[in-house]
């Protein structure tokens, strides 16, 4: 995390975890449609933009998915921006996705299954983690590149935002998922100067409404 040149222009770029999901049936939703935020989830983008509101943001930028443009909505308005969709802060692909996590149905209790959890350290049942990494940090590479000098947004999801933490951080992809420091409508903020990364922060702007979140799946 070295500054090669001091003088360069500072930038820097929020990666922003959506808000809840109205999710009462615990679908493991992945990257499946029509996965839109509670109520609860609104909220917690509102703090989010609150938070956001005196920084100097000129861009936005969303997953494609509702829950992530969603969040990413009262944001864009406060700064009088639009939303830009960014493809490569997607989900990550899942083979579970649309399936319950608990329960007599749940993926653990289901045989067909075991076979795709052969191999956590990949992960076996979808898009390796090493390839979430590089495509977020490319993600980041370019909105960087467009706001140079001011900030920019990137609204994504739990599991790519955190792979790209580790990568920085220069830590081994396997670990424990709820262990992950990326809570709903959590910040991991990135500061360059020029182009060096020069810290790393995290905060949680809806902090306060975390313990009424339901337990849930996807990201």
């Amino acid at each position: 995390m070295t500054v090669s040149d001091p003088s360069a222009a500072r930038t820097v770029v929020h990666l922003v975890r959506h808000g809840e999901v109205d999710n009462p049936d615990r679908i493991l939703y992945g990257r499946l449609p029509e996965f839109h935020l509670s109520a609860l989830g609104r909220e917690m983008a509102d703090l989010v933009a609150a938070h956001l509101a005196g920084n100097d943001i000129t861009h936005v930028y969303a997953s494609p998915l509702e829950r992530a443009r969603e969040t990413a909505e009262p944001i864009a308005a406060a700064h009088g921006l639009e939303i830009e969709t960014e493809t490569r802060a997607i989900e990550a692909e899942n083979a579970f996705e649309g399936r319950a996590v608990a329960g007599g149905k749940g993926i653990f209790r289901d045989p067909k299954m075991w076979r795709l959890m052969v191999n956590p350290l990949k992960p076996s049942w979808g898009e390796p983690y090493a390839d979430l990494a590089t495509r977020m940090q490319a993600a980041v590479d370019d909105a960087r590149g467009a706001a140079r000098g001011h900030e920019a947004v990137i609204v994504s999801h739990q599991a790519p935002i955190w792979m790209l933490r580790l990568a920085i951080e220069g830590r081994r992809f396997v670990h424990d998922p709820r262990r992950r420091q990326c809570t709903l409508a959590s910040l991991t903020s990135l500061t360059y100067v020029g182009d060096d990364l020069e810290s790393l922060a995290y905060s949680e702007p809806a902090a306060a409404l975390l313990p009424m979140a339901h337990a849930g799946a996807g990201a």
